[in-house]
């Protein structure tokens, strides 16, 4: 019999199906493999369809015309160089550049909890009309809802941007090919590695900044002068290793990453060392893997280290002729390793 006035029943404990719990847990929101597998067993059987199974960072519509959609549930909302604003506009443009595409337009959710500063609010939305003003996008439409203090703490965002995507550019991991190059546009972890700090250390005196930017401008250009880049792609989530192994999958070819060649700070490794972290799994911000033909190394390199956001950009590896789908890593020592994406997030709400 059961007794009803028990006290003494315990909730039932998580239980495991397949490879991952029943239950969701932070690590599904990390961009690895949680992900990946909340998506291919759960999402996509209920909603996936041609453009959706896809999984790109935009999705292309009829008339070029691309969409995008992220949300940002940062802990603390401001960090040094950035804030929860300027990152939820740069994410949201980003994500339509590496498609191709110029923003037309972006809406914007805030859900704020009871009790959060006016005055920080003010402070978001000044960061916001910022950023969308140096990516020369307009915020055109939002939403605005408030919960109850004791379920959320501070303010979440999300934005959705809608961009035109121009004719001559029809890159995809598909059409990666044995040879071809991969180059990313300047040094990695930043964004992740200053979020962390500021939260678990804020009396850690650091120099390092996020490294949250608008880069449709400077793919604009590049697509310009370079009309036939092959493939890319921002390194958010899981960082430039999950953007390696995801193309090495697509492409089913075998992409390999030379880490004496991959720009990391000496304040970012020092500060990954610290933490136990891996800068290749960092989240990053402002930051874009392009993959283009050899002949065109030079043409890219040229008009990104003419950019703001491009100065630093180097080439970090390159496609082999061998069909296993896998990412290695030639490391700093002569030794070589797969590169898997990570099984979560290394650093919870950093975007």
């Amino acid at each position: 019999m059961i007794n009803a006035t028990s006290d003494t029943t315990q909730a039932p404990k998580p239980t495991t199906r397949g490879s991952h719990t029943s239950r969701i847990v932070l690590a599904h929101g990390g961009g690895g493999q949680l992900t990946d597998e909340q998506l291919s067993e759960t999402v996509l059987p209920r909603l996936g369809m041609d453009v959706l199974d896809r999984l790109d960072d935009a999705a292309l519509l009829p008339g070029r015309i691309a969409t995008t959609i992220d949300s940002y549930v940062v802990q603390p909302w401001r960090f040094p160089g950035g804030d929860i604003g300027r990152l939820s506009v740069c994410g949201t443009v980003n994500d339509l550049a590496v498609c191709g595409a110029q923003p037309i337009g972006i809406s914007l959710s805030l859900i704020m909890a009871e009790g959060f500063s006016r005055l920080h609010l003010e402070q978001i939305l000044d960061s916001i009309r910022t950023a969308a003003d140096e990516a020369s996008v307009s915020v055109v439409t939002g939403d605005t809802k408030v919960i109850g203090a004791e379920n959320g703490d501070g303010i979440y965002i999300t934005t959705a941007g809608v961009g035109r995507i121009s004719n001559q550019y029809h890159g995809s991991a598909r059409h990666v090919k044995p040879g071809d190059v991969l180059i990313i546009n300047g040094s990695i972890g930043e964004h992740g590695l200053t979020v962390m700090l500021t939260r678990e250390m804020p009396e850690v005196q650091t120099v390092l900044t996020t490294d949250a930017a608008p880069l449709n401008h400077m793919i604009s250009r590049l697509l310009k002068v370079v009309p036939d880049v092959r493939f890319m792609r921002d390194p958010t989530r899981s960082g430039l290793s999950g953007v390696a192994v995801d193309l090495a999958k697509s492409c089913g070819w075998h992409v390999v990453l030379e880490e004496s060649m991959i720009p990391v700070k000496p304040e970012a490794q020092h500060a990954a060392d610290m933490l136990g972290l891996d800068p290749l799994e960092i989240a990053n911000e402002g930051k874009v893997v392009i993959v283009v033909d050899p002949d065109d190394v030079s043409k890219t390199l040229d008009l990104l280290h003419q950019e703001d956001y491009g100065r630093e950009a180097t080439v970090i590896g390159e496609i082999q002729a061998i069909a296993d789908g896998m990412c290695e890593l030639h490391t700093n020592i002569g030794g070589h390793r797969i590169v898997q994406k990570p099984y979560g997030e290394q650093l919870p709400r950093i975007c």
